[in-house]
């Protein structure tokens, strides 16, 4: 998969990870927050975090590579796997508890955030390997 966006992206894909995160809490301090538009910035947050994952998982690397494209491939190979057993294992855990009411809307985020561990996780083991290797 190739990469999308610059390097810069991947930074500031994190900033905006870091503003959607704390944006809710620093509304419902400033009292902007009401039962009217709840749904309105839990959303907003969502999508933030969405455009934040994708920024992260599609910017280029330093060290560009073919490497590179592999991990990528491999962590969304790995994140679907991952996705579908969050969502096997919520759907049980429902089934279980007989809730009918809940719905989750947040599975594309769930995949996107475990795509994002698993392109850091493999790109940072890969530098290590290559530094214990070099050496």
């Amino acid at each position: 998969m190739k990469a999308l966006f610059p390097v810069f992206c991947r930074p500031m894909g994190y900033v905006v990870m870091v503003i959607a995160v704390f944006m809710p809490i620093l509304m419902a301090l400033l009292g902007k927050v009401s039962d009217n538009n709840l749904l309105f910035y839990r959303e907003c947050s969502k999508l933030l975090m969405m455009m934040g994952c994708i920024m992260i998982i599609f910017a280029l690397s330093k060290d560009e590579n073919e490497e590179t494209e592999k991990v990528r491939n491999r962590a969304v190979r790995n994140a679907i796997f991952l996705t579908v057993l969050y969502i096997f294992i919520n759907m049980l855990y429902r089934v279980f508890t007989r809730d009918l009411m809940s719905v989750d809307s947040s599975t594309f985020l769930i995949f996107l955030i475990i795509n994002v561990l698993c392109v850091e996780y493999e790109l940072n083991r890969i530098k290590i390997q290559k530094m214990f290797r070099g050496k």
